[in-house]
């Protein structure tokens, strides 16, 4: 890896003493430019020199939202700098996704094996997405649990026969609509009769012959969502 130039945003100063120490012992290409415990501070350092890489914390002063305000940023005024973060906010999931969205090269956690040679090198490198373990032992278990998921709706559909017209009655009754409501959806073929009738055959299908009896509305969109035959992140309505 060639010489770089890099500035740090840390907010404690025990952590980035500790930061700082990584680069002078495992990144020795490293130049440490600049260092910034506040937004102001940054963008002081970024007129006097624009670094090639800033390692970024997000939780700045209490506030999470600043970081990914400061990737936004110098994404769109330094686009050469590459954006690398280094929090602390292991839990805050939501945080990840919006700093990706923001246009940052990875997000690095300070738990387990924190910042590596190889972190840095990869997003020097030009690499995107670019992760430690911690944060991709999360990664990979929404996963697996999302191709799961998908596999068990795969399933229920061919099992249980259900076609395009089952899954949007079923999907807009879990939304709250009524039967007369989703016959004049645009695309429905259905009067609010022949739904009241799919509604019965779906009870027939999706339940035993001895779980029959009673079974409502909400009891057969109960039985739907737990085989998965309509998703439940992505309960949106479809145009009336």
């Amino acid at each position: 890896m060639d010489r770089f130039k890099v500035i740090i945003v840390e907010d404690v100063k025990l952590e980035l003493k500790g930061t700082e120490e990584i680069f002078r012992s495992d990144i020795p290409e490293a130049e440490i430019i600049g260092t910034a415990q506040n937004e102001g501070e940054l963008w002081k350092l970024f007129r006097v020199e624009v670094p090639d890489l800033l390692l970024l914390d997000l939780g700045l002063g209490g506030s999470t939202t600043v970081g990914v305000d400061i990737c936004r940023q110098v994404r769109s005024r330094y686009p050469q700098t590459h954006v690398l973060i280094f929090t602390g906010e292991i839990l805050n999931e939501r945080l990840w996704v919006e700093v990706l969205n923001a246009g940052a090269d990875g997000i690095i956690l300070k738990t387990g094996e924190m910042l590596t040679h190889t972190d840095v090198e990869n997003v020097m490198g030009g690499k995107r997405l670019v992760f430690n373990q911690p944060i991709l032992e999360k990664i990979i278990a929404r996963f697996k649990k999302s191709v799961v998921s998908e596999a068990m709706r795969g399933d229920a559909v061919i099992d249980y026969d259900i076609d395009e017209y089952d899954e949007r009655f079923l999907r807009h009754l879990a939304l709250g609509y009524t039967k007369d409501m989703i016959a004049q959806l645009k695309g429905m073929p259905f009067g609010a009769k022949s739904l009241e009738k799919r509604q019965v055959e779906l009870i027939n299908r999706l339940f035993s012959q001895s779980e029959r009896t009673g079974v409502n509305a909400t009891r057969l969109v109960v039985r739907a969502l737990q085989l998965r035959i309509i998703d439940l992140d992505n309960m949106k309505p479809d145009d009336e």
